[in-house]
């Protein structure tokens, strides 16, 4: 059994579930942590505005309503990376509030910095493994969407059983949706576009499109990368899929 499909399993609390924390030094993560070291003003930002944005791990679920001060549609955001879209995202769509999930420091700093120069009030930060964040932190129905960008494609074969997209992460991540919400994934890795689509086609979530990928939507801005790739052909493969109503 692989690390998602363990922590799926404590999820619904079988009798093999595991513990609070079930990530060991040799556990498959669908991450690596890497030692690039946040730079002075990414501490500095990290610093200054965890304390008012940041949200801890614990392995209970969150009153999400409480933690933004209001009632609105709430969106999680899987390993952002350097923050560049979920702060674009959170700025064009104040009505909406947003939880971003990301385990390297460098990139927790970079998008404190961008929600502080913004002023994102909308914007809640956990640094910590996404798959324990769904599992523990995050109700049944509490999610108004998804957003799954551009993850580690794990390119070698014997590397596949790490993507985040695999079928115990979607069967999680279609019950912590609202009816009606999506699971939004986007990827400019080829083979694994086609294996999420593989995935979430087998699953009991529903293509928001006839068949295969799905437009890019307006809300998903192209980041400088997607650019350059798009520049020198390189594609892009966007998939929506919605849980039922």
């Amino acid at each position: 059994m692989n690390e998602t499909a363990s922590v799926v399993q404590a999820c619904h609390g079988g009798e093999d579930a595991a513990p609070a924390h079930r990530f060991s030094s040799a556990s498959i993560r669908s991450f690596v942590l890497r030692q690039g070291r946040m730079s002075p003003a990414q501490r500095r930002w990290f610093d200054e505005m965890m304390p008012k944005i940041g949200i801890a791990y614990r392995p209970e679920t969150l009153d999400l309503a409480a933690i933004f001060g209001r009632e609105a549609p709430k969106i999680l955001e899987i390993g952002f990376g350097m923050g560049e879209t979920t702060a674009r995202i959170a700025a064009a769509h104040p009505e909406n509030d947003y939880l971003g999930v990301e385990v390297h420091g460098p990139g927790v700093g970079a998008l404190c910095k961008l929600a502080a120069e913004n002023g994102l009030g909308n914007l809640r930060i956990i640094q910590h493994d996404a798959l324990e964040v769904l599992c523990d932190m995050i109700a049944d129905g509490a999610l108004a969407g998804i957003h799954v960008f551009f993850p580690d494609p794990w390119r070698k074969a014997r590397h596949h059983k790490r993507r985040l997209i695999q079928p115990g992460f979607v069967a999680l991540a279609a019950r912590r949706l609202a009816p009606g919400a999506c699971l939004h994934c986007a990827t400019d890795w080829e083979d694994y576009a086609a294996w999420m689509l593989d995935v979430l086609s087998s699953s009991a979530l529903e293509n928001t499109v006839a068949a295969g990928f799905a437009p890019r939507p307006a809300y998903r801005p192209l980041t400088k990368f997607e650019h350059r790739g798009l520049r020198l052909g390189h594609g892009v493969w966007d998939l929506v899929f919605r849980r039922k109503t």
